[in-house]
């Protein structure tokens, strides 16, 4: 799976125009096949948990910005709640992937904005295009 860049310029702080659209749908598909291929790992519930972690961050970067250095150690350990499911066979290895290298890109708040949104997107796309339950 190729790396989801956010940014088409990160000095501009330019979002890449088709990552909320067709970047999210064709990760979902991804994930999805993911799910077909290995019953029972990435159910909508245990990815939700991420995403529901990622907007929790969010919302607390955006409301007290003057504590970032404090949320940012927060958003990486992400990571390694992620490499926890994936131990427990509870998510892919795309899906461990994609949490690592979006992790790897948040530096600042508008780096975790467009994360979530990202997020967010995938999220709508995967209740599409994933398993029902």
């Amino acid at each position: 799976m190729d790396k989801i860049e956010f940014w088409k310029d990160r000095g501009k702080k330019i979002i890449d125009p088709e990552l909320f659209s067709k970047k999210a749908e064709n990760f979902a598909l991804k994930i999805a096949k993911d799910n077909e291929q290995s019953r029972g790992v990435n159910k909508r519930t245990q990815l939700r948990k991420f995403f529901d972690e990622i907007v929790s961050l969010n919302m607390r970067a955006k409301t007290s910005p003057h504590a970032w250095e404090n949320i940012l150690p927060l958003v990486h350990m992400v990571t390694a709640k992620a490499a926890y499911a994936k131990g427990r066979k509870l998510i892919s290895d795309n899906f461990l992937n994609f949490i690592k290298e979006s992790v790897n890109q948040v530096e600042e708040p508008c780096d975790l904005d467009v994360f979530n949104s990202f997020f967010e997107s995938f999220i709508g796309f995967y209740r599409l295009h994933g398993p029902s339950k």
